[in-house]
């Protein structure tokens, strides 16, 4: 039988386990959450607790437009900007964050978990929380701005500061300068500047924080139609335990984005760290696209942070506070891809040209 402490050792020392053992743990976690919701939702439908004869049918819709919701919120930009920074530092510290996109979407996610709880439990002060211009509304909606504000201006700067190096480092060798893989890391005033602010950010783990952190606003669309849905569900007499399977289901969707997103920004940041001498460009560029999409958002959710706790009317923090991205993450996705792919594209070409010569010469 497993004991308390060997849970704990389990719990410290996973980080250095086998790269596929950690990655089994992390995508084993993400079915874990898939299976609860199904089973859940199969539960409040067999179980006949519905007081509505098209419970079940309304259940099944409302778990796959649960899901679906899920899916798009975990491409919002602000998620995006801090799995992907996150992810930057802790390959730059030679760590495999395996598990970044997992921990933040999690912590995001308990948010919603929470909330839907209470809800389903007919607790009416989260209405509060989700309506605007309530005390409640406003406490958690700066807590949650301030603090993805200013974790993605720290996360910003400190990959910026890699952009600048990496940017020096690449004209030095492209000048035939001689560099090694350490003239890559951060170093300067700015790294002595961020190093107290992220010194609590050393493990994957410790992202789950700043996504709960992240969820108190109750600021997206999302999240507030997914209460907002379950409400109304509730009212229409659909099942407790389907009604469960709703935030769950959510979770489960944006867990299972947010994970494939964190491994595959580790393994575009690997791939440029691991041959630096030959992709010196490559990193750059997409460190450059990290920092800068940290400090956009930062800029963006700090103005509307500053318009929403002084009462500001001025016309650049109530401009900064009305900004919807909405779909814009997929954007950046893109624009990461289309990086990735062209650095791939371009690393081949030395290959098939020595190929084609080798041919020719026969």
């Amino acid at each position: 039988m497993t004991t308390l402490t060997e849970v704990v050792w389990f719990y410290r020392r996973r980080e250095h386990l086998p790269f596929r053992t950690r990655l089994l743990f992390t995508f084993g976690a993400v079915a874990a959450l898939h299976g609860a919701a199904v089973v859940l939702l199969l539960l409040g439908i067999s179980g006949g607790t519905s007081t509505s004869p098209a419970g079940g049918p309304m259940a099944l819709g409302l778990a796959l437009t649960a899901y679906l919701a899920g899916v798009k919120h975990s491409y919002d930009w602000d998620h995006l900007a801090a799995i992907d920074n996150s992810t930057r530092k802790f390959v730059a510290q030679r760590q495999d964050p395996v598990s970044v996109g997992f921990a933040f979407s999690l912590g995001h996610s308990s948010v919603v978990i929470l909330a839907g709880v209470l809800v389903i439990a007919g607790a009416t002060m989260v209405g509060q929380f989700m309506e605007d211009g309530t005390t409640g509304n406003l406490v958690l909606g700066l807590i949650g701005s301030g603090v993805s504000g200013l974790f993605l201006l720290a996360m910003g700067l400190y990959n910026g500061s890699a952009f600048l190096r990496a940017s020096c480092v690449y004209r030095s060798a492209r000048g035939g300068g001689s560099i090694a893989v350490d003239d890559l890391e951060v170093k300067g005033f700015v790294a002595r500047l961020l190093a107290r602010p992220l010194s609590r950010v050393r493990r994957p783990r410790n992202i789950y924080v700043i996504g709960f952190l992240f969820g108190l606003g109750f600021d997206t669309a999302t999240t507030i139609g997914l209460l907002v849905m379950t409400t109304a569900a509730s009212l229409a007499g659909v099942s407790p335990l389907a009604l469960l399977a709703l935030p769950l289901a959510f979770t489960a969707a944006m867990t299972l984005c947010d994970s494939f997103n964190g491994v595959a920004m580790m393994r575009m940041y690997r791939s440029a760290l691991d041959d630096p001498l030959r992709k010196l460009g490559f990193n750059a560029l997409i460190t450059g696209i990290s920092a800068v999409s940290a400090l956009f958002i930062a800029v963006i959710t700090l103005g509307g942070f500053a318009n929403a706790a002084f009462g500001l009317d001025d016309p650049l923090s109530t401009w900064l506070g009305s900004i919807d991205l909405g779909h814009a993450g997929l954007l950046l996705v893109g624009l990461l891809l289309a990086v990735w792919a062209a650095a791939a594209v371009g690393a081949r070409l030395p290959l098939r040209r020595a190929l084609s010569s080798r041919r020719a010469a026969r």
